[in-house]
């Protein structure tokens, strides 16, 4: 898909603006204790198996991660950023913090095939230690609204950073899932996972007649039909952060969720079953 066209689908809600320097303290923040948790494991637990899934080398089945490939996988999130500052700016931003969540899906080869290869050559809490560190050194000196040069196009440091939340959070919920870790999220990091989810539902199933509730993080508007416009909303699903995350990226089910009544959903609209997930 062509960079305008990207970029075009996010023109609908109006663009959530992020606090640059809340989103880089938010980033560094859950390295922070995805680090700590690293750090701790033990050769059994990075042998065990997660609930990622990805090709197996040299294509065919699908085959899943182990926890090296997930934290090696980890620090790419840290080190994609140093790695897109390294060539001079891009001309122009193409693409939005949103148009990522849609574009991760054609990514997802390349970037298994670089998770395995990085997690059986290096040591884990080395590969995290290390792009923690470049991170700390390199992101913060650069401003906001330079624009990287990416696979998917430009994109601003701002925005770019708001995806690496994302990354970390979602994937520090698969950590503690296979390793048993209760392993602790930055607020900020959260928020920000929740609520660019959250606009991407709205741009993915654009409308007014269902409204989406995660408290306290994130509402919004969604699916064709009646807009509302005063009182309680006709449809209304809410659910909390992780579930919201969760069913957002695949790893929860609509229909698993609120038979476990992690989502309530009332009203006649109020199924996002073919909305869901946004991010493979």
């Amino acid at each position: 898909m062509p960079p305008a066209q990207r970029s075009s689908r996010t023109r609908g809600p109006r663009a959530r603006r992020y606090d640059p320097d809340k989103t880089r303290a938010a980033v560094a923040a859950q390295s922070r204790h995805v680090r700590d948790a690293v750090a701790g494991l033990t050769a059994t637990q990075l042998s065990a198996p997660t609930r990622l899934v990805g090709p197996s080398p040299g294509g065919g089945a699908q085959e899943g991660w182990t926890v090296r490939e997930l934290v090696a996988h980890m620090s790419m999130a840290w080190e994609s950023v140093v790695r897109a500052l390294e060539p001079p700016p891009a001309p122009e931003a193409e693409i939005t913090a949103t148009d990522w969540v849609f574009a991760t899906a054609a990514l997802a080869e390349g970037i298994g095939e670089a998770a395995r290869g990085m997690a059986a050559e290096e040591d884990p809490a080395a590969l995290v230690e290390r792009a923690a560190e470049r991170y700390a050194e390199r992101v913060p000196r650069t401003p906001g609204d330079w624009v990287l040069p990416t696979r998917i196009g430009g994109i601003r440091l701002d925005e770019f950073l708001v995806t690496r939340c994302v990354e970390l959070v979602v994937h520090t919920d698969d950590l503690a899932a296979a390793t048993g870790l209760e392993i602790p999220f930055d607020r900020q990091a959260l928020a920000t996972t929740v609520r660019l989810l959250a606009d991407a539902l709205a741009v993915k199933a654009p409308g007014g007649s269902v409204e989406v509730r995660v408290p306290p993080f994130a509402v919004v508007q969604c699916v064709e039909g009646p807009r509302h416009t005063r009182g309680t909303p006709p449809n209304v699903v809410e659910t909390d952060s992780l579930t919201w995350i969760r069913l957002a990226t695949g790893r929860t089910g609509w229909a698993e969720a609120v038979a476990a009544a992690e989502v309530s959903a009332s009203g006649e609209r109020a199924d996002l079953s073919a909305q869901l997930p946004l991010l493979g």
